[in-house]
């Protein structure tokens, strides 16, 4: 049996679903009833106890995938039934935003739940957690890309054109940028956008092991 709090929790988690299509994080549960809950691990004690009692589900150590439940005797997945349905996305680790200095393995941490509201494709996209500032000013769909966050990456997406945000790959490192080529030499230049002045342009010579591994298609926020 739940309490009042968990209710009023339970309630929140379902409008905020209907709103964008996505559970909330427990950090955006914890900021929204500040007055009694003043940490996210507070707000997982309420969380837990929703999904011990039936009224949602919850996969460990993955953001935002929390499932709703409207009727917890027969379970169904109110996202689905209202057409908010989700797919999982594979997290393949960490991405810099700022020097090339991570090296890019391919290896699943685990999975993103996004709303098919807000992906219109689902082949070859994986998510990445980006470290670093040096793209904070970046924007996609209207959504910064900071530290902590997850970009979502289509890899079928070789052809960058200018003003393009890339993930690409140089001497084995991975790192996310704004594209530029120069159009008379055709020299390619890979460009921060920052609130840190630190962060430099990053010109590719022909030596350089480099190569265009997608293109970010949005982000999904810490």
């Amino acid at each position: 049996m739940i309490g009042k709090k968990q209710k009023e929790i339970y309630n929140f988690i379902v409008s905020y679903a209907k709103k964008y299509g996505y559970a909330p994080s427990l950090e955006e549960i914890a900021k929204n009833f500040s007055s009694f809950l003043a940490y996210p691990s507070s707000a997982y004690y309420h969380v837990k106890k929703l999904q011990d009692e039936g009224y949602i589900e919850r996969e460990s150590n993955i953001p935002r995938s929390i499932s709703i439940y409207t009727d917890k005797v027969v379970k169904t997945p109110f996202l689905k039934k209202i057409g908010l349905d989700s797919i999982r996305i594979p997290i393949l680790g960490a991405v810099n935003a700022g020097p090339a200095t991570i090296f890019a393995e391919e290896n699943i941490e685990g999975y993103l739940k996004i709303s098919r509201n807000d992906l219109d494709i689902k082949n070859g996209v994986f998510a990445l957690r980006v470290e670093g500032d040096s793209m904070n000013k970046a924007k996609i769909d209207k959504k910064n890309i900071e530290q902590g966050d997850f970009v979502l990456i289509d890899s079928q997406y070789r052809n960058p054109k200018n003003g393009d945000f890339v993930l690409s790959v140089i001497d084995g490192c991975a790192n996310i940028k704004k594209f530029e080529r120069d159009n008379k030499n055709g020299d390619i230049k890979l460009v921060s956008e920052s609130t840190n002045s630190i962060h430099k342009p990053i010109y590719v010579s022909s030596e350089d092991d480099f190569m265009v591994n997608g293109k970010i298609i949005g982000v999904v926020k810490k």
